[in-house]
C-alpha cells in the first residue's frame, strides 16, 4: 500500500493516455500540489508536458499544438471553469481526469458544452490527496473542527479524501473507530455512506484478511504532538517546517540565494530516504561520510581535461556530480541549521524535561525542571508554554498540581496572552475527561517491568523514552486484542468474525 506510487501511476497513466505529441497540464490548486509531490517539473517534461497551468488563470494563450490534460477536483467550480473552457477552448483536444467521484449532471453539463467536440476522454482517477512518504497522506486541512464539532466542509473533504485513498489503493475496508469521539463516529459513518452508494466502484477481489480502517481522534494522546522530536524528518518538521515537501530556509543566518528554499523529498534524494527516519547524532555521522564521499570524487571531475575521451567522461559523469554537490549543499545547510537551533534554544535540556513529564512519576523533579527551565533566556516562549502543557495534562489531577504558579511564571516572564491561553485549551482538548486510554498508567505488572526495562537500555534513549499511544494501539489491533467497546464496528459482522478468527 504505497500512497506515492498510486498517485504516481494515476498521473502516468493521464499522460500515456493522451499519446504522443506536446501537452500542457492544466490543474487546479489543490491538484497542482499533489502532482507535485509525486513528480518533479524535470520528469514530467521528459514526458512532453511542456507547459503547467492552472484551470482558474485568466490569461490563459490560445495554443491550439497542444492536448489538454485537465487533472481536477470535482468542485462546482472547476465544473463551471471547464464548462466556459470548453466553449472556447484553447488547445486541440482535452483529457479530463476528475480526482474524485463526478456527478453525472456535471458530466452532462461538461457534455452539452463540448459543441466543439474537443473532449476525447473523461475519467476518475481516485488521487485526491497529499502523498507524503509511501505510508503517510495529508489534506492540508487546518481548523477541521469547531470546538467538538466538524466543520462542516472540511468532514465532506475529510471523507472525499478517505474514499479516494481507499479506491486509489483498491481496498474496501471493514470501518472501526474510536468510540468516545463523535468525530470518528461521524468520519466513519461519512465513509461508509459513500461506500454503500458507490458500490460498484468498491466491488474488488476479496482477500482473505478483509482490509480495516482504523478512525483515532488525535485528542486521545495530546502528549506526543507536544513533545520535540530527534529523527531527521520530523526535526525539521518541528524547527524548520515542511510545506509539500519544501522548507524555507530564507531566515538563516549567512544562507546563499540558492537555498533559500529546497525540496526534501524521499522520491529523489537518496540520502534523504535513508535518512529521514534515524536520529540526529546519526545523521551527523552520515552527513560527515556524505561529504568525504563527495570530497573523494571532486577531484576526478576537476582534473584536466587532455583528451576527447576525457571531455566526454566529463560531460557524462558532469550531471550526477551536480546533484551530488546540490545534495551535499543542501543536507549540510539543513542539518546545520537544526544543529544551531537545538543549541540555541536548549532543546537537549528541554527535552529531557519533556520525556520526564510524559514517561515518569517525580511530581517534585518535574515541577523543579520546569522552573528552572523557565527561568532560562535561551528557552523560547513557545517551548517554555508546551512545557506547562505537559506539566498540566500530566498533574492534572495530582494533590500537589502546581499549574497556577507555572502560569504566573510564564506571565512573570511576559510570555503572550495568546500562548498562555494554550495551556487551558490543552486540558480542554485532551485532558482527563476527554481520554479512552490512561496515557501514563501502566495498565499491569508486566507493563510496569517493560516500562523499567525500557529505561535501562542506555543514556541515547533519555529523549526517546516516550512511546505514542498509537503503538500500543496497532499492537493491540495486531493481536486481536483491541477491545470492541472501545473501538467498535461500523456495519455488519459477518466479515468481522471471520477477520477475528483468522488474527488469533
Amino acid at each position: 500500500m504505497n500512497v506515492v506510487l498510486a498517485v504516481k501511476q494515476y498521473i502516468s497513466r493521464m499522460i500515456g493516455d493522451s499519446g504522443a505529441g506536446m501537452k500542457v497540464l492544466l490543474m487546479d490548486k489543490e491538484t497542482t500540489s499533489i502532482v507535485s509531490m509525486v513528480y518533479t517539473q524535470s520528469e514530467i517534461l521528459q514526458k512532453e508536458v511542456y507547459l503547467f497551468e492552472r484551470i482558474d488563470s485568466a490569461n490563459r494563450e490560445s495554443m491550439k499544438h497542444l492536448k489538454a490534460i485537465c487533472f481536477l477536483r470535482p468542485t462546482k467550480e472547476n465544473v463551471e471553469y471547464l464548462i466556459q473552457e470548453l466553449r472556447r477552448p484553447k488547445y486541440s483536444s482535452y483529457f479530463i481526469y476528475f480526482s474524485n467521484v463526478i456527478s453525472k449532471s456535471d458530466v452532462k453539463s461538461l457534455a452539452e458544452a463540448d459543441e466543439q467536440e474537443v473532449v476525447a476522454e473523461v475519467q476518475e482517477f481516485y488521487g485526491d490527496y497529499i502523498a507524503v512518504n509511501p505510508h503517510v497522506f495529508s489534506l492540508n486541512l487546518s481548523a477541521c473542527c469547531q470546538g467538538r464539532n466538524w466543520e462542516p466542509a472540511h468532514l465532506c473533504r475529510t471523507t472525499q479524501g478517505l474514499t479516494a485513498l481507499l479506491l486509489s489503493l483498491k481496498k474496501c475496508p471493514m470501518i472501526r473507530y474510536q468510540l468516545s469521539s463523535d468525530l470518528a463516529k461521524r468520519l466513519a459513518e461519512g465513509v461508509k455512506q459513500v461506500i454503500t452508494k458507490e458500490y460498484e466502484l468498491f466491488d474488488f477481489r476479496r482477500t482473505e484478511v478483509p482490509p480495516l480502517l482504523l478512525l483515532l481522534d488525535r485528542s486521545d494522546d495530546a502528549i506526543t504532538p507536544l513533545l520535540n522530536q530527534w529523527t531527521y524528518q520530523a526535526m525539521v518538521h518541528e524547527l524548520l517546517g515542511i510545506n509539500n515537501n519544501r522548507i524555507d530556509l530564507s531566515r538563516v543566518p549567512g544562507i546563499s540565494k540558492d537555498l533559500r528554499e529546497v525540496v526534501l523529498s524521499a522520491e529523489n534524494d537518496e540520502f534523504y530516504a535513508n535518512n529521514m527516519y534515524l536520529n540526529f547524532a546519526e545523521i551527523g555521522s552520515n552527513i560527515k561520510n556524505l561529504m568525504e564521499d563527495f570530497q573523494r570524487k571532486k577531484p576526478k571531475e576537476q582534473q584536466k581535461l587532455e583528451s576527447i575521451a576525457d571531455m566526454k567522461a566529463f560531460v557524462e559523469n558532469y550531471p550526477q556530480f551536480k546533484k551530488m554537490s546540490g545534495t551535499v549543499s543542501k543536507h549540510v545547510t539543513v542539518v546545520g541549521e537544526l544543529s544551531r537551533l537545538v543549541s540555541e534554544r536548549n532543546l537537549l535540556e528541554v527535552s529531557e524535561a519533556e520525556q520526564e513529564l510524559a514517561c515518569q512519576n517525580d511530581h517534585s523533579g518535574a515541577l523543579q525542571s520546569i522552573r528552572r527551565l523557565l527561568q532560562n533566556p535561551r528557552v523560547t516562549e513557545l517551548d517554555a508554554v508546551r512545557l506547562v502543557m505537559l506539566y498540566a495534562l500530566r498533574y492534572e489531577r495530582h494533590s500537589s498540581n502546581s499549574l497556577p504558579g507555572l502560569m504566573l511564571d510564564l506571565k512573570n516572564r511576559g510570555v503572550s496572552e495568546r500562548l498562555r491561553k494554550l495551556v487551558p485549551a490543552i486540558t480542554e482538548y485532551g485532558g482527563k475527561r476527554v481520554q479512552s486510554s490512561d496515557l501514563f498508567s501502566p495498565k499491569d505488572a508486566v507493563a510496569i517491568t517493560k516500562q523499567f526495562l525500557k529505561g535501562l537500555k542506555g543514556v541515547e534513549n533519555v529523549y526517546t523514552q516516550h512511546q505514542p499511544l498509537l503503538h500500543e494501539t496497532l499492537d493491540q489491533l495486531i493481536k486481536g486484542k483491541l477491545k470492541d467497546n472501545q473501538y467498535p464496528y461500523l456495519g455488519p459482522s459477518i466479515l468481522r468474525d471471520r477477520k477475528e478468527a483468522l488474527m488469533e
